[in-house]
Formats: structure tokens, sequence, C-alpha cells
């Protein structure tokens, strides 16, 4: 049973930082393209960042400079340093493996989605 567990998201004036994690069982997550989604109130599920199997990264233009996102093979689990925060960032955040590597705005995923992790950005 694949379970994806989201971690590290939390409050945040804008310009601030954090570092989300993605932590998943039942899979070998080195063997997917992975990323990391966004859904904020009223809007629909967005990918932003993402990360084949061989490494190379994808970003969304809205975070593109200012997001990383990067995986731990031996842990399993897959980041996303988020640095100089908008009020537009807000949102919970969720990782899955992508239908789509290039972020184009499809938020579909292949896997059961988690909780997710709420992040909040405000003055």
């Amino acid at each position: 049973q694949v379970q994806l567990v989201e971690s590290g998201g939390g409050l945040v004036q804008p310009g601030g930082s954090l570092r989300l994690s993605c932590a998943a069982s039942g899979i070998i997550s080195s063997t997917y393209n992975m990323g990391w989604y966004r859904q904020a109130p009223g809007k629909q599920r967005e990918l932003v960042a993402t990360i084949s199997r061989s490494g190379s990264t994808y970003y969304a233009d809205s975070v593109k400079g200012r997001f990383t996102i990067s995986r731990d093979n031996a842990k399993n689990t897959v980041y996303l340093q988020m640095n100089s925060l908008k009020l537009e960032d807000a949102a919970v955040y969720y990782c899955n493996a992508p239908v789509m590597i290039v972020p184009t705005g499809d938020g579909r995923g292949k896997f059961p989605w988690g909780q997710g992790t709420q992040v909040t950005v405000s003055s």
C-alpha cells in the first residue's frame, strides 16, 4: 500500500523560508518521477515542481528561482526548499508521482494523496 506523508509546513512571514519533506512507503520513490503540488482554498491542485528519476528538475514559472526540489533515495524522501515566500504561496502542499513531468498545471498524481502540509504566509 502506497503512503505519502508530507511534513514541514508552518507559518512564515513573506520573504521567509520553509523546507518540506515527503516520506514515501510502499514504493521505491527513486523509480518514479516525483513532484510537489499545492492547493489554495477555492483553487485546483497544481503541480509546482518535479524531479525526474535521473535528477532533472522542472518548475512552474510561479516558483522558478525560489523553490528547489530534491530527493534522498536512501531515505525514500523528496524535499521542497521554499525561499522568498510570497503571500500567494500559501496553500496545502502535497507530493505525488506526477502524470506529466513538466509542470503545466496538471494536478493529477499516480498514487493516493497524503494529508498534505499547510503553508501559511502572513505578516
